[in-house]
């Protein structure tokens, strides 16, 4: 099977710290061509993939940038792909919209809807389908395309088990230093419980403030704050902790992170919003709520949870060679139905 897939042009493959979506593009490409498909990958110019790299040529979010990457894209018809598969944007796709080519577009973030409806108006007949990265995405989309639930995933073995951490292990957040991923949460729970808590992520620019005046007052021996984490480091951090908190203030679309603390055997304890409930079985790699007071109460109950059950769980739905395999069998499906 020939195999392009389109990236957003922003962040190389691999990435180095951010770049969640970018890590399963990596393990994607790689995982099809070690099954013997032919892969031409589309993205970043910077790059250190050795996948076949066409590489786009502008970074910025520019309307003259997007079209130079659109012409980039056009050049696929040369290696003429059995299925094109975008992880970009749905915009990404034109230069095929008139062909017979089947197409999918991956949404890891909440879809826009207008541009599903008018994309299935433009694009030819029965030559493009969705994937979420969960059912709380895809099911947004399915009312007016075909569209199919596919978590993403973590290549386990980046990830080291453990089976046993110490009494004292600290709670872990880890993601980007903003409200909506609720860092301030994280550390009214730690204060509440007494527990210790390690503080790791990216602070975007327009949230300095934020970092400044709701995290940075409450940092000491028992709060901390370590910055972002490469994988090496992410590693380490993960599976030594007690349990790991995603008290957020949205509707996530995934969380990564979420798999990836998994992978360590470490619990979550997450609000129950957007694909929390889905990742989350609760009692068996860890707790859903709704409230901080539920939150503080849950932690007490993390020791219950068997770490063992929390690897093997993420083992079976949220493993690199699981996700690949899906969507080896869609790519199929689709080219199936096609014909």
């Amino acid at each position: 099977m020939k195999i392009a897939i389109i990236a957003d042009p922003f962040i190389p493959i691999p990435p180095q710290n951010y770049g969640g979506i970018e890590r399963i593009i990596d393990f994607l490409s790689h995982g099809l061509t070690a099954k013997g498909h032919d892969v031409l990958l589309v993205a970043n110019k910077d790059s250190s993939t050795s996948i076949e790299l066409l590489k786009f040529p502008a970074q910025s979010g520019s309307l003259i940038s997007h079209l130079e990457n659109v012409k980039v894209i056009s050049k696929l018809y040369r290696f003429k792909p059995d299925i094109i598969h975008s992880f970009g944007r749905l915009a990404y796709l034109l230069p095929f919209f008139n062909s017979k080519i089947p197409k999918l577009m991956s949404y890891q973030r909440e879809p826009t809807i207008k541009q599903i409806v008018n994309a299935k108006k433009i694009f030819k007949k029965n030559t493009l389908s969705f994937t979420g990265c969960s059912s709380y995405i895809s099911n947004q989309i399915s009312p007016y395309a075909p569209s199919y639930p596919i978590f993403n995933g973590v290549d386990l073995g980046i990830y080291h088990f453990n089976a046993i951490v110490s009494d004292h292990a600290p709670l872990v957040f880890l993601g980007r230093i903003e409200p909506i991923k609720g860092t301030h949460i994280a550390i009214e729970v730690a204060q509440r419980t007494g527990k210790k808590l390690v503080i790791a992520g990216n602070i975007p620019s327009v949230y300095q403030d934020y970092f400044h005046q709701d995290i940075k007052p409450h940092l000491n021996e028992q709060i901390s704050y370590i910055g972002p984490v490469d994988d090496v480091q992410k590693n380490i951090l993960l599976r030594n902790a007690s349990g790991f908190l995603m008290p957020i203030e949205w509707n996530e679309p995934f969380g990564i992170v979420m798999a990836e603390a998994m992978a360590c055997g470490t619990p979550i304890i997450g609000f129950n919003r957007g694909s929390v409930s889905e990742v989350i079985i609760n009692g068996l790699n860890g707790y859903s709520c709704n409230t901080i007071d539920e939150m503080v109460d849950l932690i007490d109950k993390i020791p219950q949870l068997d770490r063992k059950k929390v690897r093997q769980d993420c083992e079976k739905r949220f493993s690199s060679i699981v996700i690949i395999d899906q969507y080896l069998d869609l790519y199929q499906k689709m080219i199936n139905s096609h014909k």
